[in-house]
C-alpha cells in the first residue's frame, strides 16, 4: 500500500481548521478531481479518493482528534474508513451523502435511515450503451449476483425464530472501551466490539442455510433509468441494491458508469455527432437527394450542386440532447467526395474529354477555396 499524506495536506487546510473550513475545501476538491469531469484520468481518481478518505476523518470531531493525538495507525483501531481498502465507490458514496449535487443523475432508490447494523458493501457495474439509447434516454434491466437476505431466516441469522440476546462482551453498546495510563494521562481506546462487529447483539442458534450470516448469494434483477445525454464516465448511484449487509444490515448501494459504444458511423463531438457523406464526382457536380440516417429514423438531405469535399452541413437538434437540459446538439454531415479506383475505357474516354472543359480545371489561386478547406480540416 502507497504512503498515505497527512490528511490536513491532502485537503489543503491548517491543522486548527474549522468544520465549516474543512467541509469547504472538501468540495472544492473533489469538484476538481470529481471522475466525471475527469473521465478516464486514473491520477485525478486517486486524488478524489484520497480527498474522500482524508475528509471521511477529519470532518468527525472523535476520529479527528484521534488522527490529531496518533496518526494514522492507532486511528485505525477507532474503526476510521481508511482501516480498510478505499475505492471509488466508497468516495462516491461520500460524495453524494454531503448533498452536494454533483452527481448528474440523482441518486435512485430509497435511502435507509441510520442503523447500529452493519452496511453491505457496494456493488460497481459498467453499463455499455449505444448512441441511440443515449440520445433517447432508456430503461436497462440489469441481472445481478449479490448477497441477498437469506429466505429461510428472514435476514435475522437465527434459526427456527430464536432471536438475538445482548452481547455479553460490550452489554448491547457496540463498542469496548480499554483505559490505559501514561506519562501524559489517561487515554481511553473506543474500538468496535470484536464479538458482536459493532451490532450489540449476537445470535444465540444461527441459521443452517446462512451460518447466521442472515444473508446469501443470490440473483437479482435491478431496473436502472438512464436519462438522455450520458457519457462514458458519468455514473449513476442506485440506492440499497448492492450487497445486503449481515442479520438485517442496510444494503449498499449499486454503482453503475456508463460507457459508450463505439457506433459503425456515428462519431459523437459532445452533444454532436458527426457522419461521413460518401458522393460521387456526378452528385457532388450536379447536386441531388440523398437519404441520411440519424439517431432517430432516416432524413432527406438536399445536395447542392458543386459542393466541394470537405463542407460540413448542419442539422440542427439532430444530435444528442444536454443532460437535464430541453437543448439539444447537432448532427453535422462532411461532405467526402469519392473517386473510382476502376474505369472501363468508354468511361475513361468521358472524363479525358471533360478535363479539356474549363469548367473542370479547378483554380490554382483561389486563396477562399483554400481557406475553406484550411477552416474545415485545421480548426
Amino acid at each position: 500500500m502507497a504512503q498515505k499524506r497527512d490528511y490536513y495536506e491532502v485537503l489543503g487546510i491548517d491543522r486548527k481548521a474549522s468544520e465549516a473550513d474543512i467541509k469547504k475545501a472538501y468540495r472544492t476538491m473533489a469538484m476538481k478531481y470529481h471522475p466525471d469531469r475527469n473521465p478516464n484520468d486514473k491520477d485525478t481518481e486517486e486524488k478524489f479518493k484520497e480527498i474522500g478518505e482524508a475528509y471521511e476523518v477529519l470532518k468527525d470531531p472523535q476520529k479527528r482528534a484521534q488522527y490529531d493525538r496518533f496518526g494514522f495507525q492507532d486511528a485505525r483501531g477507532f474503526g476510521s474508513p481508511f482501516s480498510q481498502e478505499w475505492d471509488l465507490s466508497d468516495a462516491l458514496r461520500i460524495f453524494m451523502s454531503e448533498g452536494f449535487g454533483f452527481d448528474i443523475f440523482g441518486s435512485q432508490g430509497q435511502k435507509g435511515g441510520k442503523s447500529r447494523k452493519q452496511r453491505g458493501s457496494d456493488l460497481q457495474i459498467r453499463l455499455k450503451l449505444t448512441l441511440e439509447e443515449i440520445a433517447t434516454g432508456a430503461t436497462k434491466k440489469i441481472k445481478l449476483k449479490k448477497q441477498i437476505k437469506c429466505p429461510a431466516c428472514d435476514g435475522s441469522g437465527s434459526e427456527g425464530g430464536h432471536g438475538a440476546k445482548k452481547c455479553p462482551t460490550c452489554q448491547g453498546s457496540g463498542e469496548v472501551r480499554q483505559v490505559s495510563n501514561s506519562f501524559f494521562g489517561q487515554f481511553v481506546n473506543i474500538s468496535t466490539c470484536p464479538r458482536c462487529g459493532g451490532e450489540g447483539t449476537i445470535v444465540e442458534r444461527p441459521c443452517s442455510q446462512c451460518r447466521g450470516e442472515g444473508r446469501i448469494n443470490g440473483d437479482a434483477v435491478v431496473e436502472v433509468n438512464i436519462p438522455a445525454g450520458v457519457a462514458t464516465g458519468n455514473y449513476l448511484a442506485v440506492e440499497n441494491e448492492g450487497n445486503v449487509g449481515p442479520r438485517g444490515g442496510p444494503a449498499g448501494d449499486l454503482i453503475v458508469i456508463i460507457e459508450e459504444e463505439e457506433h459503425p458511423y456515428f462519431e459523437r463531438h459532445g452533444n454532436d455527432v458527426l457522419y461521413i457523406l460518401r458522393l460521387s464526382f456526378s452528385q457532388a457536380a450536379l447536386g441531388d437527394e440523398i437519404e441520411i440516417p440519424t439517431l432517430e429514423g432516416s432524413v432527406q438531405l438536399e445536395i447542392n450542386p458543386g459542393i466541394q469535399s470537405g463542407k460540413i452541413l448542419r442539422l440542427k437538434g439532430k444530435g444528442i440532447p444536454h443532460l437535464r437540459s430541453h437543448q439539444r446538439g447537432d448532427l453535422l454531415v462532411q461532405v467526402m467526395i469519392w473517386t473510382p479506383t476502376k474505369l472501363n475505357a468508354p468511361e475513361k474516354k468521358i472524363l479525358k474529354e471533360l478535363a479539356k472543359s474549363e469548367n473542370f480545371i479547378p483554380p490554382k489561386d483561389d486563396k477562399s477555396f483554400f481557406k475553406k478547406v484550411k477552416d474545415t480540416f485545421f480548426n
